[in-house]
């Protein structure tokens, strides 16, 4: 693209500033690493200022019902009134759930109990009873935008082993947040996650992993939790994706039910947890936006 536009002319990413005093220093040193051989991302999947503000607003709305969902939740509620609070709060608030209808996804949240991945969907026989951990990820369309993140939830009193389990993941995902370094290889950022797993004798979850998001649900790049040091994308400027590393008690053999084609469930049957927030690269590291 450098080389289409003159220095005088306006930017690629619709600043209005000239080309030389926006994203000429960017686009060089992205060539650079390219001769280099690394992988660069291309400039749709680089945010601009203007669409950074537009996802905070969903990511606003994403977090109050994140919030809601934390001061209502308790044992003896279905995973249904789960999917009611955030249909309803949502709404009000003006956004979408992003989850309803989405490839035929019938809920408004994704709800994920105990040996559950990812990709519960509510149900009015599913009851919280104590000691369970559920997964509440939350994901919200607002004015076109798209926000995503989810929290883990201890419901009463839990066993040590799984109260452990769910701060190790959140663990893990400081770890990542920690890692996100501009300029450098994502699979750094995921191997330090996988490591701090694999040190408390944890598996993780390697066929389903983070994504791009603000202008679509899901985007570029795909990001993973178990990948080697110095492999994957570089994490430039402008990159916006999660980190939801899912960290299994036992193995990391996993399957998805056959009869409602989403539930995803560990093979083994022990539980599964997993946070979710979503980082945008910065110049010095990067900024949680979503969480």
């Amino acid at each position: 693209m450098s080389g289409k536009l003159g220095r005088n002319d306006p930017c690629w990413c619709g600043s209005g500033r000239k080309y030389k005093k926006c994203h000429e220093a960017f686009d060089e040193k992205c060539a650079r690493f390219r001769q280099e051989g690394f992988a660069v991302p291309a400039h749709s999947l680089i945010k601009t200022a203007a669409q950074v503000e537009k996802i905070k607003e969903s990511c606003r709305i994403n977090v109050a019902v994140l919030d809601y969902v934390a001061e209502h939740i308790r044992p003896g509620i279905s995973t249904l009134e789960i999917d009611r609070w955030v249909h309803s709060e949502t709404v009000r608030q003006g956004g979408i759930p992003a989850p309803l209808n989405y490839e035929g996804f019938p809920k408004s949240v994704c709800t994920s109990v105990n040996e559950v991945v990812c990709h519960g969907i509510p149900s009015e026989e599913e009851i919280l009873r104590e000691g369970d951990i559920v997964n509440v990820d939350v994901s919200t369309i607002y004015n076109g935008y798209y926000s995503d993140s989810s929290r883990m939830f201890c419901i009463g009193r839990v066993s040590p082993e799984r109260e452990k389990l769910v701060k190790v993941v959140k663990e893990c995902v400081e770890i990542g947040i920690s890692r996100v370094k501009p300029w450098t290889p994502m699979g750094n950022m995921g191997h330090a996650v996988h490591q701090h797993a694999l040190e408390n004798g944890y598996t993780v979850v390697r066929e389903i992993g983070g994504h791009g998001v603000g202008l679509e649900f899901h985007e570029d790049p795909w990001v993973s939790y178990t990948s080697a040091e110095g492999s994957g994308i570089l994490m430039v400027p402008g990159l916006m994706f999660t980190i939801e590393p899912m960290v299994n008690m036992g193995s990391d053999e996993i399957y998805t039910d056959s009869e409602d084609g989403w539930t995803v469930r560990t093979e083994d049957g022990l539980p599964s947890a997993q946070w979710e927030v979503t980082v945008l690269v910065t110049d010095t590291g990067c900024e949680v936006i979503c969480w």
